[in-house]
């Protein structure tokens, strides 16, 4: 595969530390510090992929209190080129703000546009319609492929005696699928950076400790991934994690009530990733349990 084919001893151990392949055992050998201290190295060589991984959640991740209405919890990674990221869905996303609120610091969330809050309060019905119609064509423009992962919290504590935490689940399912989508495109040997929205400090502390185990190798696939993780306040401006936001909900809901007309799904349906097989189920969607 083009990108990952070892050519120097570095490389070669590199292709052992993050190819699914374990080449004459090097996945075994290599120690956490080690690679810790190869993937330090890979950024501050600024190998970096081409890819930027934005990740948001819909629903909360208790246990102790099932909201029956949306028994969910769903978290989505969004996986975009830095060129399409940075040349065509910023500056589109961007422009639509300055021409719906006169400037471009308003964060999209979902909730406020669907419950017509915050920003959205002040526009008037034409107004909101035309939001609407540009956001959904600038969504179904945008080339980005999308893993999602929505976990039954009803199913999951009725099955398991001692459940995993549903957002350290999610997460874990949704970093190896996203190592899979960037794997089959060379970037298996490049530092990609994962950006979630901070939840709190010790939801923050506990969700890196959990990245780090997966990413450590404790997957599927019992390989070490190079992801790096970002953090982003909720305020933070990013478009990628818009987007996130906009996605998560309308694939927990075409779970939850598929029967349901679900307009913003009909657009994401095409992004989600299909895996090798061309199969949206357990790869761009994965329902567990």
């Amino acid at each position: 595969m083009p990108g990952c084919q070892p050519t120097t001893p570095l490389r070669f151990a590199l292709a052992g530390f993050f190819d699914p392949m374990d080449r004459d055992g090097w996945r075994h050998w290599m120690n956490f510090p080690l690679a810790h201290c190869i993937l330090r190295s890979m950024i501050a060589t600024g190998n970096f992929s081409d890819y930027l991984v934005f990740v948001d959640e819909s629903g909360d991740h208790s246990l102790t209190s099932i909201d029956s209405q949306y028994p969910i919890f769903v978290l989505c990674f969004c996986i975009v080129r830095k060129d399409v990221y940075f040349n065509e869905i910023t500056p589109r996303i961007r422009k639509l703000k300055a021409d719906t609120f006169g400037h471009e610091l308003v964060v999209l969330h979902e909730h406020e546009i669907r419950k017509r809050g915050g920003a959205f309060k002040a526009l008037h019905k034409e107004a909101r319609e035309d939001f609407m119609l540009r956001l959904t064509e600038i969504m179904s423009d945008a080339d980005m492929t999308i893993v999602s992962v929505v976990i039954d919290k009803a199913r999951h504590k009725a099955k398991y005696s001692d459940p995993y935490h549903p957002y350290h689940l999610a997460l874990r399912f949704g970093l190896e699928r996203t190592y899979k989508f960037l794997h089959q495109r060379g970037q298996c040997n490049r530092v990609t950076h994962i950006i979630c929205e901070s939840r709190g400090k010790k939801e923050d502390d506990e969700m890196e400790l959990e990245f780090r185990r997966v990413c450590a190798g404790q997957n599927r696939a019992q390989i070490r991934f190079p992801f790096e993780l970002v953090s982003a306040h909720k305020q933070t401006n990013s478009e990628g994690l818009q987007l996130a936001d906009l996605v998560a909900r309308p694939v927990g809901l075409s779970v939850l009530r598929p029967e349901q007309q679900n307009r913003a799904f009909e657009v994401i349906i095409s992004k989600l990733y299909a895996g090798t097989q061309g199969c949206i189920a357990g790869n761009g969607l994965k329902v567990f349990p």
